[in-house]
């Protein structure tokens, strides 16, 4: 058999097939999420918080360093806008939500919007800080305690800015990991025992927040808050709440916990 000859008939050419286009899969809303390149645990709670039909969540990576200072956190500033734009570029979103409460802490809430709108202009945006003072009014919770894995620097720094946007710290414990890798391992029953002890030890709190996109919390927010009798919530939990309610998505998600049956007040 010569080179030249096919291996098989050629395929019939059926021509052009008539199709119909469907409504997009984020009928309702599109979220876009920026999220750091280290990051273990964002996306897996997203997709378990936001589960509401015709609801579509869209992800881009933006690198990091494993290490969590203030210089590798504010180098994360001038790469939010690029990977913004890698979220569907010619389509629209509802909203657009920032991966990492650190750095949004380092750079400012309103930095990390500005950057996000110069790939999207006027879109909604949050950050899982904005996303956390969000959920803690909603909750009515003015005195907090915080669980954080950061340096105690990194933690002292997080309590000043919810200070200084109205919201008490009374107290703040941390697991100290400053490698993110390291962070995203620790386990659901260290967070659970913190959280535990924090509400133990510090009365006259009204609700506990765990930060960082890292740690693994939605999953045990109802067990935590049968626990403490407290409302719970943390970064990955009450940016997800947030994004959704700025969607106009107003499902009530009891699972979830107490955040997910309330609105934005």
């Amino acid at each position: 058999m010569s080179l030249a000859e096919p291996l098989a008939p050629s395929a019939a050419d059926i021509a052009v097939l008539p199709s119909d286009l469907a409504p997009r899969i984020g009928a309702r809303a599109n979220i876009g999420l920026v999220v750091l390149a280290t990051d273990q645990t964002i996306e897996y709670e997203f997709r378990n918080l936001i589960t509401a039909p015709g609801v579509a969540l869209y992800e881009a990576r933006l690198h990091n360093d494993f290490d969590i200072t203030s210089e590798t956190l504010r180098a994360i500033g001038p790469r939010i806008a690029p990977s913004t734009d890698l979220i569907l570029p010619g389509l629209d979103l509802d909203v657009v939500a920032f991966g990492c409460t650190s750095a949004t802490m380092v750079l400012g809430e309103d930095y990390v919007f500005g950057e996000i709108r110069k790939a999207r202009p006027s879109i909604a945006c949050t950050t899982p800080v904005t996303g956390a003072l969000a959920a803690l009014k909603a909750l009515n919770a003015g005195r907090i305690a915080m669980l954080t894995p950061y340096s105690p620097q990194i933690t002292a720094g997080m309590a000043d800015y919810f200070s200084r946007c109205g919201v008490e710290v009374g107290a703040c414990a941390t697991f100290d990991r400053r490698d993110d890798r390291d962070a995203a391992c620790i386990s659901v029953e260290s967070i659970v025992a913190g959280a535990e002890r924090l509400a133990e030890q510090a009365p006259g709190i009204e609700a506990i927040f765990v930060s960082c996109t890292s740690l693994r919390v939605a999953e045990v927010v109802r067990r935590i808050e049968a626990s403490t009798g407290l409302p719970v919530t943390s970064s990955n939990h009450a940016m997800a709440w947030h994004a959704l309610r700025l969607a106009g998505i107003d499902d009530a998600e009891p699972a979830a916990g107490r955040l997910f049956e309330r609105g934005l007040a």
